[in-house]
């Protein structure tokens, strides 16, 4: 989720790990009936769904559930608050059912003597705000995003793999759709699809829209991949040739960095509105992905958003066929383990955003000033004094939605940026010691490309197996180095990735391509000057601990009403910072809190503060070697 060889190694990983991909395959789902589920989304644009359930029973105490830690989203984000509706059935009458006093996502039922199945109708109010992840807004008048845990009720079991499932969908009328699931018929605008196990259903959401298109993506590629788009105009749909090239070649740079597939298609499906919520999350066999309306029509959002679908791609190998044991709830109400998601989201980052530039995405260029941004926030980072990176990880499931306000004192998903510059580190140190005969290529493929092509199936792993293959591709003491990284509380980021591939972070009057690309959309970035991020209106979102805004007493959600006796606008408070190197006063603010106002000085003198990579001619640039893309065969 994203708030982007060695054929010894191959051999070697396969031979240590074929035990666990013989007990991912053998695990198959019971022979009951499957459950059947028809969605009824006609209501889409008025934010609600319906569903009607048929579940095989015996005679009994019942319990269904309803699915509480969904993959991808590492917190326990089921919608069930929006679950609404619910009535059980069993030949034709009404049964009495009870919501469990301790777990929410539990209803108990008792199935009478001679009755062999239930039907269920439970309807969805798909009424959240446009925040969060899949349980946040998902429909507008024009599209919507079908998630099936949303509304979906099964009998409690140890594993969402033995329960089968028969869906159906019924779309308004006109709409197309995408999905990884089968499709097995139609019947006007109902489409069947084949039965699958439950953990697959959930994986295989439902991208629908009255303004749809999709595109072929590297024909030449088996198996096939496919870009899939809805949209709230038809005008948002068309994909300049640029970054349509550069999703073709995302997927080849893709098959030659993992040289293998786990899955029997991929569908990138991409929703473009600005009713949904906004962010990426992996499935297996497609993503789930949500941008601004305007994305490929605005050089800014373009820009911004170009790691996102190479970022959940990667997913598809590390996450989905790869993932960390603690990650794997098998009834999706045992809870997760977050202690690996350095490696999960971390490395994911690093090369989600390496096949941005890879596959022409970005520019080199501009990968150079993300990772700077990366760097300089995590540089600039007080709360790495008293919480280590590991840290973050084991709380994940706590810290996605704590917001912008003195995040930086209490650190947040930083697993993803920092985990970046793990693993840039990790990369260079292998190109180093084998002297540029080695690299993370070759982990990838041996570790993520595990055993070649397979079916979407997960195999797991351990922080020693991370080890035991980085070890395979070059000797080194990985196990002390990933420690130290992962516990040692610091000042400062990890930046040997950067200094050992030939730059260094600098601080610069120029303003940085990807940050301006930013503070179009979000306002002033003062972090490196004043220690303050602010919105288009003045309202401070973040205050950097220790900064000379900080020691001004300045605090989140604090308005700055005026700068030197003018009213408060981005351009000015941008002037004034770049003037203060000649200035003879300090900077004085008008600023409010909840009401009431007071001056504030800052006796800065500085400039503006912006971050960049600076090469650094002595070292050999193996920053821009990473950058290369590999040959495509």
């Amino acid at each position: 989720m994203r708030p982007s060889t060695n054929l010894a190694l191959v051999g070697l990983t396969l031979a240590a790990a074929f035990p666990l991909i013989c007990s991912a395959q053998s695990s198959q789902p019971n022979s009951t009936a499957p459950i059947t589920i028809t969605v009824d989304a006609t209501d889409a644009p008025r934010k609600m769904l319906h569903a009607d359930l048929v579940i095989p029973v015996k005679p009994g105490d019942l319990t269904l559930i309803y699915a509480k830690w969904i993959p991808g989203e590492h917190e326990a984000s089921g919608p069930v608050d929006n679950l609404a509706g619910i009535i059980i059935q069993a030949n034709g009458k009404t049964l009495p059912w009870q919501r469990d006093s301790v777990d929410m996502f539990k209803f108990h039922v008792h199935v009478p003597q001679g009755v062999t199945e239930l039907k269920v109708h439970d309807d969805f109010l798909a009424t959240a705000y446009p925040t969060g992840f899949s349980s946040g807004a998902s429909t507008s008048e024009n599209l919507a995003m079908i998630s099936w845990n949303e509304v979906m009720l099964w009998p409690e079991v140890p594993s969402a793999k033995d329960v089968l499932v028969t869906p159906t969908v019924t779309l308004p009328q006109g709409w197309k759709f995408a999905t990884a699931l089968t499709t097995s018929g139609h019947d006007g605008n109902t489409t069947h699809f084949a039965t699958v196990p439950l953990n697959e259903l959930v994986d295989s959401p439902v991208l629908s829209g009255r303004y749809f298109r999709e595109i072929s993506l590297a024909p030449e590629i088996s198996p096939k991949h496919y870009l899939d788009l809805a949209a709230d105009g038809p005008e948002d749909l068309e994909v300049p040739q640029q970054m349509l090239a550069g999703f073709n070649d995302l997927v080849r740079q893709a098959s030659a960095l993992y040289q293998s597939h786990h899955y029997g298609s991929y569908h990138f499906l991409m929703t473009l509105s600005d009713q949904v919520a906004h962010f990426g999350l992996e499935h297996h066999q497609s993503n789930d992905d949500r941008v601004p309306e305007k994305t490929f029509l605005d050089p800014n959002m373009d820009a911004l958003e170009a790691g996102l679908l190479p970022h959940e791609f990667t997913h598809s190998w590390n996450g989905k066929y790869r993932r960390p044991e603690g990650l794997l709830s098998p009834d999706f109400q045992t809870p997760m383990k977050g202690n690996l998601l350095w490696v999960y989201e971390g490395l994911t980052t690093y090369l989600g955003d390496v096949l941005t530039a890879r596959s022409g995405l970005w520019t080199d260029d501009q990968y150079r000033e993300a990772l700077a941004n990366s760097a300089a926030i995590m540089d600039n980072r007080p709360g790495r004094t008293w919480r280590d990176l590991q840290d973050t990880a084991t709380a994940a499931q706590i810290l996605y939605s704590t917001g912008d306000r003195w995040d930086n004192w209490r650190r947040n998903v930083d697993y993803y940026p920092e985990g970046e510059l793990i693993w840039l580190e990790a990369d260079t140190i292998i190109r180093q010691k084998s002297h540029g005969k080695k690299s993370l290529n070759d982990f990838c493929a041996g570790f993520l490309g595990l055993g070649g092509n397979t079916g979407p199936i997960t195999v797991p792993y351990t922080f020693q197996d991370i080890v035991d293959n980085l070890n395979a591709v070059q000797p080194y003491d990985w196990a002390s180095f990933l420690t130290d990284r992962l516990t040692t509380k610091v000042d400062h980021a990890p930046l040997g990735g950067i200094e050992n591939g030939g730059y260094r972070l600098v601080y610069t009057d120029t303003p940085n391509s990807m940050e301006q690309a930013r503070e179009a959309e979000t306002g002033v970035d003062a972090w490196y000057s004043l220690g303050l991020h602010i919105s288009h209106n003045g309202v401070l979102r973040d205050v950097l601990f220790y900064s000379l805004a900080y020691k001004a007493d300045l605090g989140p959600d604090m308005t700055i009403v005026a700068v030197n006796g003018r009213q408060y606008t981005d351009a000015l408070m941008h002037d004034v910072i770049r003037n203060s190197k000649t200035a003879q006063t300090p900077i004085e603010l008008i600023v409010e809190n909840t009401g009431y106002y007071r001056v504030v000085q800052i006796d800065y003198h500085g400039g503006e503060r912006y971050p960049h990579l600076e090469r650094v001619e002595s070292k050999p640039d193996l920053l821009d070697q990473i950058l290369q893309p590999l040959p495509v065969h």
